[in-house]
């Protein structure tokens, strides 16, 4: 199984749009991108998407990949799979992460998302998402309501109740 992106953190955005990726986010990226080698700078895909997104989305040479392959599934032509193309390959950059750690967001990517300053990194599994620390609070709120419905005792590994579990690999 791939690593995961998780955790979270809140990182200083200089003026030309520089933001230190998390560290263990690198490793992911590295991870997932199956070019990338001791010494070269790996790549992440950014979506950005239309209106309706507030926050990037950075997904790994792997996890791109993946989504790639199920796009070129869909039927030619469909609104599906035109929908889909506009959203993962119209609406993304390519980006090389620099030697530092750094991806350089562009003024049009902060202006999008309401970035100035600081940017909050949220670990979502095969993604990774980058919002405004504000926006990211505002537009989440509802999932701590969601999770505080259900009082203190609650495990939220209830909410996985009827999904299959994978085996554990026992070599991870």
């Amino acid at each position: 199984m791939a690593q995961r992106f998780r955790g979270e953190s809140v990182h200083k955005v200089d003026g030309k749009g520089r933001v230190s990726i998390p560290a263990q986010f690198r490793r992911v990226i590295e991870a997932g991108d199956p070019k990338w080698a001791e010494g070269l700078a790996p790549f992440v895909t950014i979506v950005y998407g239309g209106k309706q997104r507030d926050f990037l989305e950075a997904y790994t040479e792997e996890a791109i990949a993946d989504v790639d392959a199920r796009i070129e599934r869909l039927p030619r032509g469909s609104k599906q799979r035109r929908a889909m193309e506009h959203f993962f390959n119209g609406q993304s950059l390519r980006m090389q992460i620099d030697d530092t750690g750094r991806l350089v967001l562009s003024q049009k990517l902060r202006d999008k998302i309401g970035i100035s300053n600081e940017a909050y990194f949220l670990g979502s599994g095969d993604t990774f998402q980058i919002w405004s620390p504000d926006g990211f609070e505002d537009k989440n709120a509802d999932i701590e309501e969601f999770l505080d419905s259900f009082g203190d005792d609650f495990d939220p590994l209830t909410l996985l109740e009827g999904t299959d579990a994978p085996a554990a690999d026992a070599g991870e």
